[in-house]
């Protein structure tokens, strides 16, 4: 009995010293960040010999936000607060009716966090723990496509044109909703980007979002199965400028398109912006109701067709002087007439090109032009695959698939997976739940949230996104 009272001692003493934790925590983020995301966390025990902390979430969404928003803010808590190294562990309630958990070891802070912004409400000075909290929205917006590389020719004159008068003023002209469709690798997600890029430049208070077809469909599905469609609803409302890329994904999916249409009335009869993209025109939507392709097709329907011979060269040689590269001339003229068009293949072209020059020591000419041009430009008669991914991805990095496949948290093969998870999202078809039974048998939020953490690395590391890349080109290298 003295055992068991002098453990439950031991353990309200380290409940204070939580409490402790999240009275810090309030002091840096606002009350409404708080009320959502650590009021509801449940204290559950602490290990002074393994210094490892149990934490309750109310459900894996709420890990997720945890782990990608506020990881450093917790590290730095728990470092003043508890011992130093203490491990965090989330139980993540998945089922509450049957009361099922699932505990999972919390991902090392990043050095990469998230942009600061300013603290809201009361004049208090919190105590400054030099941690950044999250924006209330994040845009989720590549910074590094915008207009001023998206190069313009005649097969895109007109969506760049519109796409910029839409940037400046967003909702305030008859290009509502502006409907963006090609054939894929014509620049379509580089233009939709920096339309929302240029708005928020001019309006930084402007709620923008950029989202995948498939990432909307993702969180409806979830919102769905946690009861919280209302919640899914209200918050897509709120959005001033909604940037929706592939939507042709959701031709067979009623329901999400469903709740789109009341998202997309609300937000157009507020006067907020729509920008939607896709592979087809509305009239080849086959499976949407009329009611909402009416509403697709009453703004702008914009074409964006496969780059020209001469836009081509315009794009080959902006990237070499945006990278300082040094391509002859005649070498430029031949990819632009030989490739078949694509942007993305054209630059895959002239990195596969860097590597075969540095690899090989040798120049950049015709010669080594064709031999690149049969191998880096990927075609649909071979398809990667799962299988090709981790093993290109396994061999960069010196790690076994056995290893990938292991419950280890250890970092190596943490950044193997997702940075496996993130080339099978962007190359393969598959929904997020078949890419996490495949590699390592995850759930589909862990595919999520692997691939929101590699895009924001890329955006901000430049050595990352070189090794990436890197590996991208073993892909197109590929006999």
């Amino acid at each position: 009995m003295s055992l068991l009272r002098n453990h439950n001692h031991q353990m309200n003493e380290y409940m204070k010293i939580w409490d402790q934790c999240l009275k810090l925590i309030k002091e840096n983020v606002t009350e409404q960040q708080f009320k959502t995301w650590f009021a509801p966390i449940v204290f559950e025990s602490y290990s002074p010999e393994s210094k490892t902390l149990l934490l309750q979430v109310p459900s894996p969404y709420v890990y997720e936000y945890l782990e990608q928003y506020y990881v450093g803010l917790l590290s730095k808590v728990l470092l003043r607060c508890f011992d130093a190294n203490v491990k965090l562990t989330y139980r993540i309630v998945t089922d509450k009716t049957h009361n099922i958990s699932q505990d999972v070891e919390a991902e090392e802070p990043s050095s990469i966090e998230p942009p600061r912004v300013p603290m809201r409400g009361g004049n208090k000075t919190p105590t400054t723990l030099d941690a950044a909290v999250p924006q209330d929205l994040n845009p989720q917006l590549d910074p590094r496509h915008t207009f001023s590389n998206f190069i313009e020719g005649d097969s895109n004159k007109l969506p760049r044109t519109v796409g910029l008068s839409i940037a400046e003023h967003p909702g305030k002209s008859t290009f509502n909703p502006f409907f963006v469709y090609g054939p894929s690798g014509c620049g379509k997600t580089h233009l939709i980007n920096a339309i929302g890029v240029r708005c928020k430049e001019m309006y930084p208070h402007k709620r923008v979002l950029y989202v995948s077809a498939r990432l909307f469909q993702v969180q409806f599905t979830d919102a769905v199965r946690q009861n919280k469609t209302n919640d899914f609803i209200n918050f897509y409302q709120t959005i001033d400028v909604l940037i929706v890329d592939d939507i042709q994904e959701w031709m067979t999916a009623t329901k999400t398109l469903d709740t789109f249409f009341h998202i997309f009335n609300h937000l157009f009869r507020n006067g907020k912006q729509i920008i939607l993209a896709s592979d087809r025109p509305p009239v080849d939507l086959q499976g949407m109701k009329d009611r909402l392709l009416t509403r697709f097709s009453c703004g702008l329907i914009a074409e964006l067709e496969k780059p020209n011979v001469q836009l081509c060269i315009d794009i080959l040689n902006s990237k070499c002087r945006r990278d300082g590269l040094k391509i002859p001339n005649d070498v430029i003229q031949f990819i632009a007439q030989t490739a078949n068009g694509s942007v993305r293949d054209l630059e895959g072209v002239i990195n596969a090109l860097m590597a075969y020059s540095v690899v090989y020591n040798c120049n950049i000419d015709i010669r080594l032009a064709e031999r690149v041009i049969k191998r880096a430009v990927k075609t649909d008669n071979h398809p990667l695959t799962i299988d090709d991914i981790l093993e290109k991805v396994c061999d960069h990095y010196n790690v076994s698939q056995q290893n990938v496949f292991s419950r280890s948290r250890k970092r190596d093969y943490v950044i193997v997976r997702q940075v496996s998870m993130y080339f099978a999202q962007k190359y393969t078809k598959m929904p997020a739940s078949r890419i996490g039974k495949l590699i390592g048998n995850r759930d589909h939020s862990t595919v999520i949230h692997s691939c929101t953490t590699i895009e924001q690395r890329l955006k901000v590391d430049k050595a990352f996104a070189e090794e990436v890349r890197s590996i991208e080109n073993s892909f197109k290298l590929k006999s």
